[in-house]
């Protein structure tokens, strides 16, 4: 899918309705969903789902994030604290292929958002269920 001498994450790969909000050179990316509808004055602003590309640490430490690893990440949020999906892998290239992945299955209704919450914001979570075709 991309080449990682290049170091892009072609918006128009993405799964729909998701946009990139910044990339990095070969590095961390972030994109995010339907920005156009999960804004601060609809939802707060918190809850656009939005998914990180990073090779930093994944440790709960203040700073641990800045500190580089020899793994890429993918990570879901449907909030900050909330993980929808997250995977590693070996490589940036991969991992931009991971970005493609988790946004197309979102997209397709084919992640479990609900599951992912112990005190569910409802209507929040019935706006997702209808731009992914869930029911």
């Amino acid at each position: 899918m991309t080449d990682e001498s290049a170091g892009e994450l072609p918006e128009d790969t993405l799964g729909e309705g998701w946009r990139l909000w910044t990339e990095e050179p070969n590095g961390r990316a972030i994109v995010v969903y339907r920005p156009d509808v999960f804004d601060a004055d609809r939802f707060p602003a918190p809850c656009l789902p939005t998914v990180y590309l990073t090779d930093g640490s994944r440790r709960a430490r203040p700073g641990a994030g800045q500190r580089r690893t020899d793994e890429w990440h993918v990570t879901l949020f449907l909030e900050p604290e909330v993980e929808g999906a997250s995977a590693t892998f070996d490589d940036r290239a991969a991992a931009l292929d991971g970005v493609v992945d988790v946004t197309e299955r979102f997209a397709g209704g084919e992640i479990d958002y609900r599951g992912a919450y112990q005190v569910p914001r409802e209507a929040y979570l019935d706006k997702l269920d209808d731009l992914t075709g869930r029911e």
